[in-house]
Parts: structure tokens; C-alpha cells; sequence
């Protein structure tokens, strides 16, 4: 039988159905027999792909690596991917450094084929398990898509930001990172209330108002804001519930008892939003 996730009624109080149910549903996930299949046979057979090459030849070793990395949907690309992969990342002008997603560069790194300094560390049992574990989340995180692929948003965000918060690059690149990667863009732009408009301005112009929408609400304008948890959980909510805006309301919309009393006189978007929020 198929894992089948548990995510409520979906929206914000979906969320914390997963957020409380989520150890118990990975568990589950991690024991169906497919997923068991595929990490057993990069567990047993990654320590020979010793070159880029090798790697992309094998479609049941390029597709876990791919996933673990949440670059599944490349699996067809395979001299793109060995292009990636044998440059590595110690070159400033190396093919992955020129990609704007992030993903790219942590992909080619991790396994390190095209780095001299480094080299690759598929022979070592730690690699292997760190790969399969990376594989595993983002497998579930997937499944979770399948379902509502905003909860795989908010997931992916939750996993992802507190990396980019803490890092060395957090206080002047921070923000690109996020603008570099789709999934995170659309949680957080949403969440900031950043129409889509705004990703045709020059990424500059882009940073800015990310940094001006986020010291609005935080009080901090870098992405370090994120540090705090409670600040993690405030844009996980504002996301939910600016899709509920977005969706249209329903009964089990927040505030929805108000917003009928008050059909009468329509509120303008922004007023939408901070009733509903209000009500959170």
C-alpha cells in the first residue's frame, strides 16, 4: 500500500496537523518498499561511480543523488548534470557558481568529482548515509506535494532557512539565496506580501524590498531574522493564510463570521489580509 499522508483540512491548521504528526508519517514513508529499494541500491553500489561519468550512466544512482538535492525533474539532462558535476565548485567560473539555484552548487559539491582540494568521498560510508538521508527527506517532502504542494513549500522553507540564516554569507547574500530558489521565493515573497511583479525589477531593486518587508514586520532586514524560531513559524503562517486570501475564503477561513457581517461594505485586499491575520 501507497504512503498516504495526513495533512488535515489543509492551510495553516493543516500544518500544525503535520507539524504534530510529521515524525510518525516520515517513519511510515521510510518503511515503504520502494524508497527501502532505491537507498539500498545507492547504499550498495555508490562506491562505484568513482567519476562523473559513471554516476550519470547509472539511472538508479543519478536519480537518488538527483532527489536528494530536490533536482529529480533533471533526470533526463544527463551531459548537462556531468557538465555541473566535473567542473565542481572551487573555480569561480565553474558551470555550477554560474546557476543562480543554489541547489545546483550544493549537488556538486557534495559529491565533489570536479574538486581538486577535496575530491569526492563516495567511498566513505558517511557520505553514503548522508546522501540516502537527504534522499529520504526530500522523497517525503515530495509525497507531502502530492497531496498540497503548499505543505511541501512550508516544509522545504522550515528544512532550508535556518541553513541560509546562520551562514557566513547571511547578512549581504542572504536574500539572493532565497530569490534563487523557487520553492523558497514563493513562501516567502507570499508570506512578505511581494506581488510576483516585483521578480522583473533588477535583483538589486528585488533585495531591497525584501529587506524593507522584512524589517517592517521583524524589525531585521537581513535573513537572519530567521534565526528565530518564532520568526520561521510567523511567515509559515502569513503563507497559509495569504493563500487563503489568494483561494478566496471559505467557512473554515479565519475571521470568515466577520468578513459575512461585512459583505456590505468590501474590504480592499490589504483589508482582507489583516483581518484574517488578526484572527490567526
Amino acid at each position: 500500500m501507497s504512503f498516504q499522508p495526513v495533512i488535515g483540512i489543509g492551510g495553516y491548521g493543516g500544518w500544525r496537523v503535520l507539524e504534530a504528526t510529521g515524525d510518525r508519517q516520515r517513519d511510515a514513508f521510510e518503511n515503504s518498499p520502494l524508497l527501502a529499494r532505491e537507498a539500498e541500491y545507492f547504499r550498495e553500489n555508490i562506491a562505484n561511480a568513482t567519476t562523473a561519468e559513471a554516476l550519470v550512466n547509472d539511472r538508479r544512482l543519478l536519480d537518488v543523488a538527483l532527489k536528494a538535492f530536490g533536482l529529480g525533474e533533471e533526470i533526463n539532462k544527463r551531459a548537462y548534470i556531468q557538465k555541473i558535476l566535473e567542473e565542481g565548485t572551487e573555480q569561480s567560473d565553474a558551470f555550477a557558481n554560474r546557476i543562480a539555484d543554489q541547489r545546483y552548487r550544493d549537488f556538486a559539491e557534495a559529491f565533489g568529482y570536479g574538486n581538486v582540494a577535496s575530491g569526492t568521498d563516495v567511498l566513505l560510508e558517511s557520505f553514503r548515509e548522508d546522501i540516502i538521508s537527504r534522499y529520504k527527506t526530500l522523497e517525503f517532502e515530495s509525497a507531502i506535494g502530492n497531496v498540497d504542494d503548499d505543505m511541501r513549500l512550508a516544509l522545504n522553507f522550515k528544512r532550508q532557512i535556518g541553513d541560509i540564516a546562520t551562514s557566513d554569507s547571511a547578512q549581504n547574500a542572504g536574500w539572493f539565496q532565497v530569490m534563487g530558489q523557487l520553492p523558497l521565493r514563493t513562501l516567502v515573497a507570499t508570506g512578505l506580501g511581494i506581488p510576483d511583479s516585483v521578480a522583473t525589477l533588477d535583483l538589486d531593486r528585488q533585495n531591497e524590498i525584501f529587506q524593507e518587508r522584512a524589517q517592517a514586520l521583524f524589525g531585521e532586514s537581513t535573513v537572519e531574522a530567521f534565526q528565530d524560531p518564532e520568526n520561521v513559524e510567523t511567515m509559515i503562517r502569513r503563507f497559509f493564510l495569504f493563500r487563503q486570501i489568494q483561494s478566496g475564503p471559505s467557512a473554515l477561513t479565519p475571521g470568515q463570521g466577520a468578513l459575512t457581517l461585512l459583505q456590505s461594505s468590501p474590504l480592499t485586499g490589504g483589508g482582507v489580509a489583516n483581518l484574517l491575520l488578526s484572527q490567526a
